[in-house]
């Protein structure tokens, strides 16, 4: 099954189809790249007419490239392989020598991994991290319960140490539902009635959250 955040890595033939679309020298030199590389792309929002047989697929380019922000519709007999962002643990070493020991015990407290700018540099060895760059979480949940636990952890973590880089991302929930932990306490406190959920076919308000 398809989730947001999921890792694609290509074949030969699927990275022939990405090269052969309408690029411009920017984001075709970046493309020369990835594909001689092997790089992964990542599976981003299906969208509703997309082509039988297809994926739709992006690419987060790093500060070479002007963070360029690629998409592309890849035929599913293009993909090699299916992989993942690197587990909260694995980004330690990209962090302030002053914030590695609080993260290590944030990384031990969730089932989490790093995408944004801290995931993909971890994930390509390339530049992607700068001084506005947030760690952008996809924390696994299993419950509304397990929820509120993982989001009282974040909390106590920004509070105490992650002013800067700010902690963001999502909670994610079996069915592949995700919201972002921010705005979680909000809704669970009726301070707000609505809660912004996505999903891999597109994004909605929604007043309540059914079980998985």
């Amino acid at each position: 099954m398809l989730r947001r955040h999921q890792l694609v890595r290509l074949n030969e033939g699927g990275w022939t189809a990405v090269r052969a679309g309408a690029w411009d020298d920017e984001a075709r030199a970046c493309l020369s790249f990835w594909a001689a590389e092997r790089q992964p792309l990542v599976v981003t929002q299906q969208p509703a007419r997309l082509p039988e047989g297809h994926v739709a697929l992006g690419l987060s380019a790093p500060l070479r490239w002007n963070r360029r922000r690629l998409a592309m519709q890849v035929p599913m007999s293009g993909i090699l392989f299916f992989d993942e962002f690197p587990k909260a643990a694995a980004i330690t070493a990209l962090l302030p020598p002053s914030l590695r020991s609080a993260w290590a015990v944030l990384a031990s407290e969730l089932t989490a991994r790093v995408y944004g700018s801290y995931g993909w540099q971890r994930l390509t060895g390339l530049d992607y991290v700068h001084a506005d760059s947030d760690i952008d979480l996809c924390v696994s949940v299993d419950d509304a319960a397990s929820a509120d636990r993982v989001v009282a952890a974040l909390s106590e973590a920004a509070q105490a140490a992650f002013a800067r880089p700010r902690l963001d991302g999502e909670l994610v929930f079996p069915d592949g539902r995700a919201v972002a932990w921010r705005e979680w306490l909000p809704w669970r406190e009726q301070r707000v009635d609505r809660i912004l959920v996505k999903r891999l076919q597109g994004v909605a308000m929604e007043r309540a959250l059914e079980p998985c």
